[in-house]
């Protein structure tokens, strides 16, 4: 099945031609240019016709002669533009044409088709299925709403030849209806739309970049992805940074962002997983983000587990409150696991694990052999060997997060310098067995290290 992207953008495009914000500007610079979200599939089936896809087929290469079905999910007007029926009665096509999709966007279109054009109106709503062609499609919900509740939709389609995708624009978290449906699909490729990018305060109808992994992660526990399943990212507003760094965020969670025109073929990827990357260091300062940018690393796992190494600090409540935010920011599908036994954890770990932070493990550790008492600092030693071992053995995707302490002030006892040195000593070793190392500043990721 092949699948040509006409438009990847959001309603206003991205750049949206009035604006001048960063990520508009940097797009029109580097000639993004994104139309409204639409796609055509082995040339017979348009999927949404906003007012600008047909020039977009034109400008890709593609001719819509052959459509024979379109399918609107919802009545926006990016996703409706009945002109293009009038355009297709002018050439006099006498072809049978479907045209498919809820009441509200079907209304849109009456008025734009001649008595005499071939043209069959099919009204649908989440849980119909219907042939056509030798495509099977269902209809499933969608988390939006055009003019009523529940009167967008998504699409479930099959090719005659087996291939089988998911069309999920426009879209909030799928609901559960929804994710019923779709459990054990194993699509050969999805395109789900993030709209609102690193804006959170916009509302649930579409998905923001905290919101679209957790959606990859409901639809891998369900089966609907496999690693087999090509993510694709459309209806992309300017709310994203740009693209050479939104594609960097997707990454990790198994999708990627193409350009308008691209074609996907269905099926034709046999994996999204990025195998090479099993360990990752993520380094920062005091409130520079890197936990949570840790976090977004493995936000489209459905089964993480937390590895925090803090511990339970007894009468500080300001550390406590830290602790309730931490939690409450993570998936349910995690588990947090409280030790500073951190080798024990990864060498059982059947599930990725972020380990927050090697600062906290080293201090607990100290503390562990008394070392400030007259302890054992060799046992110390044999605990960061440990640790370094069972990084090095790890079998699942693991995350550490550190404090990058030897940028700051200098301690002034010989005590804060020790523990500074020896903390650099473990980021450092850490590193060396890490294939991606990032430091976090101020929230901005950088990369340092990738092998």
């Amino acid at each position: 099945m092949e699948v040509v992207l006409l438009g990847t953008g959001s309603a206003d495009g991205w750049p949206n031609p009035f604006c001048t914000c960063a990520s508009c500007r940097t797009a029109a610079v580097r000639g993004e240019i994104r139309g409204q979200t639409a796609a055509l599939v082995d040339d017979t089936i348009l999927l949404d016709c906003g007012p600008e896809v047909p020039r977009a087929a034109v400008h890709a290469g593609r001719s819509l002669a052959r459509v024979r079905h379109i399918l609107f999910t919802h009545a926006h007007p990016d996703h409706v533009g009945p002109a293009a029926l009038l355009f297709r009665a002018w050439v006099r096509r006498d072809e049978p044409l479907d045209v498919i999709g809820p009441a509200e966007a079907l209304d849109l279109c009456r008025d734009w088709v001649g008595p005499d054009d071939p043209v069959n109106f099919v009204p649908v709503g989440a849980g119909d299925r219907i042939a056509l062609g030798g495509y099977t499609i269902r209809v499933l919900e969608a988390a939006h709403t055009a003019v009523r509740d529940g009167d967008s939709v998504l699409y479930d389609i099959t090719s005659p030849g087996g291939d089988r995708m998911l069309w999920a624009t426009d879209t909030g978290p799928l609901p559960a209806s929804t994710l019923d449906a779709v459990r054990n699909a194993a699509y050969g490729a999805l395109f789900l739309e993030e709209t609102f990018g690193t804006r959170t305060d916009l509302g649930a109808g579409h998905h923001d970049l905290t919101t679209f992994p957790r959606t990859l992660a409901a639809l891998r526990e369900s089966g609907a992805i496999t690693a087999a399943t090509d993510v694709v990212a459309v209806h992309l507003s300017h709310y994203n940074p740009p693209t050479t760094e939104l594609a960097a965020r997707l990454a990790p969670w198994g999708a990627r962002v193409v350009a308008d025109g691209a074609t996907v073929t269905v099926g034709a990827r046999t994996t999204t997983a990025s195998p090479g990357i099993r360990r990752t260091l993520v380094l920062g300062g005091a409130r520079a983000g890197k936990s949570t940018y840790a976090e977004a690393l493995l936000a489209a796992h459905p089964r993480v587990t937390y590895l925090a190494t803090g511990g339970v600090r007894e009468g500080d409540r300001e550390w406590a409150e830290r602790i309730a935010l931490h939690r409450a920011r993570r998936p349910d599908g995690w588990t947090t696991v409280e030790t500073t036994d951190a080798a024990a954890v990864l060498r059982g770990a059947q599930e990725p694990v972020l380990l927050d932070c090697l600062g906290t493990w080293l201090t607990g550790r100290l503390d562990h052999h008394g070392v400030w008492n007259g302890g054992d600092w060799s046992a110390v030693g044999a605990d960061i060997a440990d640790l370094l071992g069972a990084v090095r053995a790890v079998s699942v995707p693991v995350v550490a997060v550190s404090n990058e302490v030897g940028s700051g002030v200098v301690p002034p006892t010989p005590a804060g310098r020790r523990f500074r040195d020896l903390l650099g000593r473990v980021n450092s070793a850490v590193a060396a067995e890490s294939e991606s190392v990032v430091l976090v500043v101020a929230g901005v990721p950088t990369l340092l290290q990738m092998r």
